[in-house]
């Protein structure tokens, strides 16, 4: 009952209530970015959700659209903005996904919603991530983020979705300001984020 119904009316309750309390915030760094992005503050991506279903992922653009002179993007080590560096370390960067979680795409916790390009370089163990609705945070986000491997994040994915309950969530949700208040796991040794999935080699 809890993953079926309870999960999807709290997760929408958390939401709105969050987006209320974090609106000046909200405010405040959109006008920030705003600026700095060239009037671009948002990033909106399209991402696989529950049962694989495509969706747009809103969240603050952290880094700008600078490119070489063969018009490519910019590593995004020279693309991230000081503005962006803060946000993006302080987790401020996913507030915007709570519309996700309001509009059903989304859940507070959940599997952390990937590339579309990574659904074909899955095995048949690693889809069963997407059995759950993606979340703005996750098992694998709280025991380590974007500091472990691949192979260790889709293992706590997998465990998750065989384990959802009130109990899990509520102990994830909980572990997650311990890590966004010392910001753990934020990136990968030598990525502003993590490497990219190149499959199971």
């Amino acid at each position: 009952m809890y993953q079926y119904f309870l999960k999807r009316l709290i997760d929408f309750c958390i939401a709105l209530v969050s987006l209320l309390i974090l609106s000046p915030i909200f405010i405040l760094v959109t006008i920030g970015l705003y600026f700095v992005n060239n009037g671009k503050p948002f990033f909106f991506q399209a991402r696989p959700g529950l049962n694989g279903k495509v969706f747009n992922i809103i969240k603050f653009k952290t880094m700008n659209d600078k490119k070489d002179a063969a018009g490519n993007l910019l590593p995004d080590v020279d693309r991230l903005t000081s503005i962006g560096a803060f946000v993006r370390k302080t987790s401020l960067d996913e507030i915007p996904q709570l519309i996700n979680v309001l509009k059903g795409d989304m859940a507070i916790i959940g599997p952390r919603p990937l590339l579309i390009q990574y659904m074909s370089l899955y095995n048949k163990t690693q889809h069963r991530r997407h059995e759950v609705r993606p979340g703005i945070t996750g098992w694998a986000q709280v025991n380590g983020r974007n500091a472990i491997s691949w192979e260790k994040k889709f293992e706590l994915d997998v465990w998750y979705v065989d384990n959802v309950s009130f109990v899990t969530d509520f102990k994830v949700f909980f572990m997650t300001f311990k890590k966004v208040l010392k910001s753990e796991g934020i990136s990968a040794e030598g990525h502003v984020t993590i490497e990219p999935f190149n499959g199971n080699n």
